[in-house]
């Protein structure tokens, strides 16, 4: 009894010992996620845009509504959303566990279903790293306004 007893214990360390394990996520991983994200975006690239979002993600839009994953997809590829100019800058991320909340500043020119659109937005983007696979969850964008009623 002792002996099958032990077999088991040293089966079910051997076991735990082989499962993969995550690493924990870095600051280097979350930018590379965001950065992958933006050139996919601004290329058009609907498999990558697809592939940096994580199944459960969801955007928050400036009007308070809410974009599904795949309305973003798929805006990602659309014709009439054409990007004349991108950047994104002041990258700020906190990492707490293997969940990273990221503030950004993005810039994008271009037209949308035939309007032009000049954005100027504080983003907030929440990634994570699951099964050593880093992933975008969230993103909610406000627009920077010149004339700041509160802060």
């Amino acid at each position: 009894m002792i002996q099958r007893v032990l077999l088991l214990l040293i089966v079910t360390i051997n076991f735990q010992s082989c499962k993969p394990r995550s690493s924990s996520l870095t600051k280097e991983e979350v930018i590379a996620a965001i950065e992958k994200f933006d050139d996919a975006w601004e290329h058009k690239n609907m498999k990558v845009v697809d592939s940096t979002l994580a199944k459960e993600y969801t955007y928050f839009t400036q009007s308070g509504g809410i974009f599904s994953r795949d309305s973003v997809v798929a805006t990602a590829g659309e014709s009439d959303y054409t990007l004349h100019d991108m950047s994104r800058s002041e990258l700020e991320v906190t990492i707490i566990g293997n969940t990273a909340v990221v503030s950004t500043r993005w810039k994008g020119k271009g037209t949308y279903r035939g309007g032009p659109f000049d954005e100027d937005q504080r983003c907030s983007i929440v990634v994570i790293k699951k099964d050593n696979k880093v992933q975008i969850v969230s993103e909610h964008c406000t627009p920077i306004k010149k004339n700041r009623i509160f802060h």
